[in-house]
């Protein structure tokens, strides 16, 4: 394993750069400023909406690129590089479904805010720590902005209670078991894999110039796009089987440890 290399760097957020109190360790923030000092991109890819990632890495904003909805929107010192949302004409089908269950809660997920149904308090501390920002709606003709995204939530099992329903329209849009509890619903070119490959070619970055952080279904294109990708200790196991290396936990700086290697190996250069 040679990091010496590495150009740009790619990280997931929940269960990855973020512990499980979804916080960031100061450890990374001083980290960061040393990658700096070595002209690396850093690059924020969440299924989070671009104002959550923004209000967790608020002290470095203006230094990275913030990759959202799962590769929806991606966005550097404001100025959208890329939205990706799916189009109003194609969402009957995932809405037909939807009004068939009543234990899946759906955010329609667009640019500046989320749109929930539920009231429920205690459901909706949950939601608002992924969607500070939102507002209610009864149909999608209450939406006037393009929908990025559909976060589907279940309290119990994303993959047994939600991913069974939808996968058979795997093939129209991209449909990711993204959490314990999420299923996300987006464009096919609405991925990680695919916005980081655009910044790859911006920057003139080849992927063995390129490391990623994932633990989720939602990371797997993202992995694709490295010869440096790194599962972390509670990653699902899909991400485990594709991933070059592995990694501590989240709650164990699995991050920070190997951005520490990383910088070991620039300064022997």
């Amino acid at each position: 394993m040679n990091l010496s290399k590495i150009k740009l760097i790619a990280t997931d957020m929940d269960g990855t750069l973020l512990n499980s109190n979804h916080e960031v360790s100061s450890r990374f923030f001083k980290l960061f400023d040393a990658l700096k000092k070595h002209n690396i991109h850093f690059v924020a890819a969440s299924g989070r909406p671009y104002y959550s990632i923004l209000e967790k890495l608020q002290d470095i904003k203006d230094d990275i690129t913030i990759v959202a909805e799962n590769g929806g929107v991606v966005i550097k010192k404001e100025e959208v590089l890329l939205t990706t949302p799916i189009e109003k004409s194609k969402l009957d089908n995932i809405i037909s479904i939807l009004n068939k269950l009543d234990d899946i809660n759906a955010v329609f997920c667009t640019q500046k805010k989320a749109y929930f149904k539920t009231k429920d308090a205690n459901l909706l501390k949950v939601l608002t720590e992924f969607y500070p920002e939102f507002d209610y709606f009864k149909t999608t003709d209450d939406i006037p902005e393009a929908i990025i995204k559909i976060a589907l939530y279940h309290k119990e099992c994303s993959e047994t209670h939600i991913y069974p329903y939808f996968k058979d329209l795997d093939n129209t849009y991209g449909v990711k078991v993204s959490g314990k509890n999420w299923v996300d619903i987006s464009d096919n070119l609405a991925n990680k894999g695919h916005a980081i490959k655009m910044l790859q070619n911006n920057y003139n970055i080849l992927p063995e110039e390129t490391l990623v952080f994932g633990d989720y279904n939602n990371d797997i294109e993202m992995f694709k796009q490295s010869t440096h990708g790194f599962a972390m200790e509670n990653a699902h196991e899909n991400i485990k089987k594709i991933a070059d290396f592995n990694t501590k936990s989240n709650d164990e700086f699995g991050v920070e440890l190997v951005l520490e290697k990383l910088l070991e190996a620039k300064e022997t250069l």
